[in-house]
């Protein structure tokens, strides 16, 4: 059997174009075809195709599945490295057991879940990014109707083959060179700084220029779709929430993933990968814990425990630590369509620990970290980035004549490899990090076994056939105490069928419907551990179903749900 170090195409130390990336899922395709089924989930405008790659014992089969998603904004690449890695490490549970550092009860359960891995969500603004240096929020096209504003077009206008920022001497300038030991990163513009200043703009040009007032630039500007606005729950228009598009699921992109995800309900687990801040966001993205459901929350602790011994990241509430403004919560993010809409154990990691490897102090809500940068702070990163990242980040300026604003200077920062994304030299650090802990949130996985099936003779030529069904997972059959209230989380319920001279008595009812079935998990501080009331909450995790049948021969039942998949037993009658 090929190993899976010579299939590797370097996602762990270097980031990947669409054609390379493409190379890495086929080789697992075509070296492991019992495990690894690849399909595309549609092409983009562009004519790249959504690769999803789909590992597990049996692919093919309905049965409880965990889904990773990475780079759906086209700068954040280490997301598509990461969902690699997670593929390589279900495969080697597979192949190369005892080369993961995995305790045997979790490689168990990784062997006995299915996978489903979507590593670029944008691969049209990944190429966009990798290729041009060119800033893309998500999808590297405009179709708006309104081009008759004036706005700005990025792109590379000095022709070094980057698209980065573009100064200007302005005595109005907001901007100054930092320092004299930083004298090309540049920072915002106090009292007593004796200039020159500076007018910052993006490198490119301005679309229906009016030859004198510069417009404001937007990250969104030339790209208006953030295809994480764009989802279908809590969906806002783009006066209410900048980058939303036309409609939910107006992007291709986004739209094949909700067609997909819709028709699998047997995802319980999703991972969404974000750069940057080497932080866990979970739920609620709109509401205060106080109106997390307790069981919910209890979860995420445990998974907040994980994440700590794995990669050293904390987990915040989206609501509490990650809103830019107060009680200004995001709309149409994907995370909360499969926290809410698909009753998922959904959550976002923003990859890349950037503020921790400054050891810059914690604020008190984390997303102060992005905006409340100060300038020695700035002067630590240029600093990190001379000594750590072989100065990728802060670049010298050049003269350049442009062809609407006269002199300028092009350079700056580029953000991609030491900012957006971690250093290639430290992508494998993250990558195994992050792997091991989502294989463990993957291991909480329900899983419905049959416990026993068998017949029992009643007389009168009449036997009752009995199958008691478990669920030996940590999570029960309906997932999260939340998704309950789903109208398609269905109960799981069994079907029997005579054959061979056997059949039920009473023909209609070859159906029983079981409820749901409790895992064994009890989350983290729910109490489950007082000394004084250590009990089990009955034996809610098993279910029995009952047939009477008439006759000899045999009876075959399936028992499950589109939840959980379903499994099977025979049963000899007489």
């Amino acid at each position: 059997m090929t190993s899976l170090a010579a299939l590797a195409r370097g996602f762990r130390s270097t980031y990947l174009d669409h054609a390379t990336l493409t190379s890495q899922l086929e080789a697992w395709r075509d070296a492991f075809p019992a495990l690894v089924r690849l399909s595309s989930l549609g092409k983009t405008p562009e004519g790249r195709d959504l690769w999803l790659c789909t590992i597990g014992a049996d692919p093919d089969r309905v049965q409880p599945t965990a889904w990773v998603d990475g780079n759906m904004h086209a700068s954040e690449l280490a997301g598509s490295s990461v969902a690699l890695a997670i593929a390589e490490d279900v495969l080697r549970a597979h192949v190369e057991p005892t080369s993961l550092d995995l305790p045997a009860p979790i490689l168990e359960r990784v062997r006995a879940t299915r996978f489903f891995i979507l590593p670029r969500m944008s691969p049209d603004g990944a190429e966009c990014v990798l290729k041009e240096g060119r800033y893309v929020r998500s999808v590297p096209r405009d179709d708006r109707r309104d081009r008759g504003a004036m706005r700005w077009r990025n792109g590379d206008v000095d022709g070094d083959g980057l698209a980065l920022v573009m100064r200007q001497v302005d005595p109005t300038g907001d901007y100054v060179a930092a320092s004299a030991a930083h004298p090309d990163l540049l920072t915002t513009r106090e009292l007593d700084d004796a200039g020159p200043y500076y007018r910052v703009y993006p490198e490119g040009t301005i679309e229906n220029w009016d030859g004198f007032r510069v417009p404001a630039w937007s990250y969104v500007g030339d790209n208006p779709v953030d295809l994480n606005r764009n989802f279908p729950w809590s969906w806002s228009p783009t006066h209410e929430q900048i980058g939303a598009g036309a409609f939910p699921t107006s992007e291709p992109e986004s739209r094949a993933v909700v067609e997909f995800t819709t028709a699998h309900p047997e995802i319980y687990a999703w991972l969404n990968l974000h750069c940057y801040g080497g932080v866990f966001i979970r739920p609620l993205g709109h509401a205060p814990d106080a109106k997390l459901d307790v069981d919910d929350l209890g979860l995420w602790k445990l998974i907040e425990r994980f994440a700590g011994e794995d990669t050293g990241y904390p987990v915040v509430s989206g609501y509490e630590e990650f809103l830019y403004g107060p009680d200004q919560p995001l709309h149409g993010d994907l995370s909360d369509y499969a926290y809410h809409q698909r009753g998922a154990v959904a959550y976002v990691v923003e990859l890349w620990d950037l503020f921790k490897r400054l050891d810059l102090p914690r604020p008190k809500r984390f997303v102060d970290y992005y905006t409340n940068l100060t300038r020695a702070d700035l002067e630590k990163l240029a600093a990190w980035d001379q000594t750590h990242n072989q100065g990728r980040i802060v670049r010298a300026w050049k003269k350049f004549q442009h062809p609407q604003l006269g002199e300028v200077e092009v350079g700056g920062v580029d953000p991609r490899f030491g900012v957006w994304n971690p250093p290639p030299e430290l992508l494998d650090e993250v990558c195994r990090g992050q792997s091991r802990c989502f294989l463990r949130v993957a291991a909480l996985a329900p899983q419905v076994n049959v416990r026993s099936a068998r017949a029992v003779p009643v007389g009168d030529g009449l036997s009752r056939v009995e199958v008691v069904l478990d669920n030996t997972g940590y999570l029960p059959t309906y997932v999260l105490a939340s998704a309950k209230k789903l109208e398609w989380n269905e109960p799981l319920y069994a079907d029997a069928r005579g054959e061979n001279g056997c059949a039920l008595v009473d023909e209609a009812a070859t159906r029983v419907t079981l409820g749901h079935l409790e895992g064994w998990g009890r989350g983290v501080g729910t109490g489950a551990n007082e000394l004084a009331y250590q009990r089990s909450p009955g034996n809610a995790a098993a279910a029995r179903a009952t047939w009477l049948v008439r006759g000899k021969g045999v009876v075959r039942v399936r028992a499950g749900s589109c939840r959980v998949g379903f499994v099977d037993a025979v049963i000899e009658v007489g």
